[in-house]
């Protein structure tokens, strides 16, 4: 077997362009699927590689480009990686190949990378494409460093909470279900929808939350027997309540009990003979593969693409072969051939149905997917919980309010609607909200309760006679910063007021993601699609006119949070932020920067609305136009309250329905605690935000928080996404260094059990 040359890499503490790289080579191969993302991590391996130093091939038609060699190895240069952000598929192409699983076929494969210095693979695909990476060729090729990406729209990888691709499918799928909820509305119709997922249901439980499905199938959960006639009581039951519609989500994996298969047609059959209702069915296929990728799959393959370099830049002839997870918001490398045969045992256990030997994981079937059937209270709690909206509007409010609604009914509380912010709590607008009165909320946007940026600090004495004359015994406050200080107040009054001592819970939910304790808020991700669609049609519109820059304004406040992702996902040139401080030579060295003089001749450069005083969009603008006369025009774009609008993402729809659920169990937990002891809550625990911190998902008192904000500019003392910047400018081709933190170490995969939650 050839021992391939490989580079003399050191642990780097920081990577910074202009690194060399004696005899050695980034290679880019891609052997599975066509789906949202993948371009993007292409994009960021090439140009990230080529900062440092390295040559980059590209490997074309996946692993068997690699065993023909020739014309499908061809090095890579950073323009041919230009304006492919957008895209959906895979510029390089992908083929399974039966050559690369015969030794023959892998010395082929060898041989011609030796040909070419090439000493670094990276890989992105599924389980295909990195079972292609068995144990056998990594310890024979031991100084072939090798690094996986997972792309796979099922989410079917064990070791990475989210794949590449993933995402951008859930978007594929909601945008039908959408679309066919107002036919079948007009209709009175019952939709049975087919979607991907023939070992793991992770599209059509998700789907299902997403659009509030009546009856979700999984290959994970086979329904209990007798499911035909149960499912046939709940739909008749809502159709009796007037609801026009049914939609039946069904994984193409589904089985019963039995280990038969539930099909599509199968349901659509009994549907029609018990109920007679009218039904059709509808299989999206590979419309899931397609179309544009989501922001969010943009910046995750972005984010593993770097990622994947710099383990390859750090790896020594005794790293083994790692692959690049998703861990919470953490970027984490884990064992490739350990995650490989945890996958393969586990979709192993699933064709045989040996559940309990594989350790798997089972949903329950019905959760919160049964959402518009009745669900009775399985307990009396006597407790009254109200929910409220504050702050500016953001999309997937009205999923986090059904959520709070139906999980509290649930646990048998009597569930209060405020109306209208603090102002609407003030003035007594409070009626009882039932399990139907929230039914199809999930995929509406703005704030159907209404929602003011009103605090309540003029009107506490109102509010605490509100709370008394209705007996509320717990808050749930959905909402921004305006919130997070509506919380405080109430807090703060807590000792005067003695009808404010009840649990009380802020779940974020604002655009600007700027809620201290969390590192995500409800309707930031519907926000950063809206800015990179608007950005996607920006760009190509320049595609004719040609050296033409626009300069494109965000929302947010002080939080540059989607000016700096936007820019990220989009493949923004610059992204100006109030947490960067910047000046006249930093606007000049990106209006000198040199892409005019490349064939993409097109600039972008996004502005957070409050990045500056001095520097304001109509001066960048002015400045640009000057300095760029004979050489580009300037074109302007304020984005403004579009941000807020819009149907909710997956991902908020998800979000917000999770997110709040727990806050309501957190609720049901601390007045189970204080049942019948008449007890007050006056402890700084009784009073949080429930957020997303690291990989954890935590409730943290307002009173500890605190000492963590500022409030002067309303965002955190310390913001996660900071340590991303870099990344935009390193792609962006700018001088920058990017810190390497001690995450190069392989982390040990972990074994989920039963009684362990999964992350949000």
């Amino acid at each position: 077997e050839a021992h391939l040359p490989r580079p003399h890499s050191q642990g780097w503490p920081q990577l910074r362009k202009g690194a060399s790289w004696f005899n050695s080579a980034l290679t880019l191969n891609e052997s599975r699927g066509r789906l949202g993302g993948m371009n993007a991590a292409v994009r960021a391996v090439v140009r990230m590689g080529i900062y440092v130093g390295a040559k980059v091939y590209f490997i074309y038609e996946g692993y068997q480009g690699m065993v023909d060699g020739g014309k499908n190895i061809v090095e890579a240069n950073w323009e041919s990686v230009s304006s492919i952000l957008q895209v959906g598929g895979t510029i390089i192409g992908s083929a399974r190949c039966k050559a690369f699983r015969t030794r023959e076929g892998r010395l082929k494969a060898a041989h011609n990378l030796v040909q070419r210095g090439i000493t670094n693979l990276c890989v992105i695909g599924g389980d295909g494409s990195l079972t292609g990476l068995n144990e056998e060729q990594v310890e024979q090729h031991a100084h072939l460093n090798v690094v996986g990406m997972v792309g796979s729209i099922d989410n079917d990888f064990c070791g990475t909470d989210m794949t590449i691709g993933t995402d951008s499918a859930l978007h594929r799928i909601i945008e039908v279900v959408d679309a066919i909820m107002t036919t079948a509305q007009s209709h009175q119709r019952t939709f049975v929808l087919e979607v991907m997922g023939r070992h793991c249901g992770y599209l059509a439980l998700v789907s299902a939350l997403a659009c509030g499905a009546d009856w979700v199938f999984l290959p994970e959960s086979p329904p209990e027997e007798g499911w035909q006639e149960n499912m046939c009581i709940k739909l008749s039951e809502n159709r009796a309540r007037k609801k026009r519609l049914n939609i039946i989500i069904v994984a193409e994996g589904a089985i019963d009990t039995q280990n038969k298969p539930i099909t599509s047609e199968q349901i659509k059959e009994l549907v029609v003979k018990q109920l007679g209702y009218d039904t059709r069915v509808t299989i999206l296929g590979h419309v899931q593969r397609g179309g544009t990728p989501s922001a969010f799959d943009r910046i995750l393959a972005s984010r593993m693409g770097v990622e994947a370099v710099v383990a390859l830049l750090q790896a020594t002839p005794e790293t083994p072969a790692c692959v690049v997870s998703l861990s919470g918001n953490q970027a984490v490398r884990l064992p490739l051939v350990e995650c490989v045969h945890m996958t393969q045992e586990v979709q192993k256990a699933m064709d045989e149905r040996r559940f309990k030997d594989a350790d798997v994981h089972l949903p329950c079937a019905c959760g919160m997917c049964g959402a518009d059937t009745a669900c009775p209270p399985t307990l009396q709690s006597n407790c009254n919980v109200a929910v409220i909206n504050v702050g500016a509007p953001a999309a997937g409010m009205n999923a986090a309010v059904r959520s709070a609604v139906r999980v509290g009914i649930a646990d048998g509380h009597k569930m209060l609607a405020i109306y209208d912010g603090f102002e609407g709590f003030a003035k007594g607008q409070i009626k009882e909200i039932g399990w139907g009165d929230v039914g199809g909320w999930t995929g509406q946007g703005g704030s159907i309760l209404g929602t003011k940026r009103t605090l309540p600090g003029k009107s506490l004495e109102d509010i605490a006679t509100q709370m008394r004359k209705h007996s509320i015994n717990a808050l749930l406050i959905i909402g921004g910063f305006e919130a997070y200080l509506g919380l405080l107040e109430l807090s703060a009054a807590r000792e005067k007021y003695e009808e404010l001592c009840v649990p009380m819970v802020q779940v974020p939910a604002t655009v600007s993601n700027n809620v201290p304790g969390s590192d995500f808020s409800i309707g930031a991700d519907t926000a950063l699609n809206t800015i990179t669609d608007t950005c996607d049609r920006i760009k190509q519109s320049a595609s004719g006119t040609k050296r033409r820059v626009f300069i494109i304004e965000t929302m947010g406040g002080y939080c540059g949070y989607l000016a700096n992702m936007g820019g990220l996902a989009a493949g923004a040139d610059a992204a100006y932020i109030f947490e960067e401080p910047f000046d006249i030579r930093d606007l000049q060295v990106c209006r000198r920067h040199g892409k005019m003089k490349t064939t993409i001749q097109r600039g972008l450069v996004l502005r957070n609305e409050s990045c500056s005083e001095n520097y304001t969009t109509d001066f960048i603008y002015q400045l640009y136009s000057e300095e760029g006369k004979g050489v580009f025009d300037c074109r302007k774009n304020v984005l403004g309250h579009m941000q807020q609008g819009g149907a909710p993402s997956p991902f908020d729809r998800n979000f917000g329905t999770k997110i709040s659920a727990r806050a309501m169990q957190w609720i049901s937990t601390k007045l189970k605690e204080a049942s019948g002891k008449g007890r007050r809550f006056m402890s700084d625990d009784s009073i949080c935000v429930l957020g997303i911190s690291k990989r954890n998902l935590l409730f943290r008192p307002v009173a500890q928080l605190r000492k963590e904000t500022d409030f002067e500019h309303r965002i955190p003392k310390e913001q996660w996404w900071l340590k991303l910047r870099p990344l935009m400018k390193i792609l962006a081709k700018y001088e920058a260094s990017y810190e390497v933190s001690d995450s190069h170490q392989l982390e040990p995969v972990h074994h989920r059990g039963h009684e362990e939650p999964a992350a949000i």
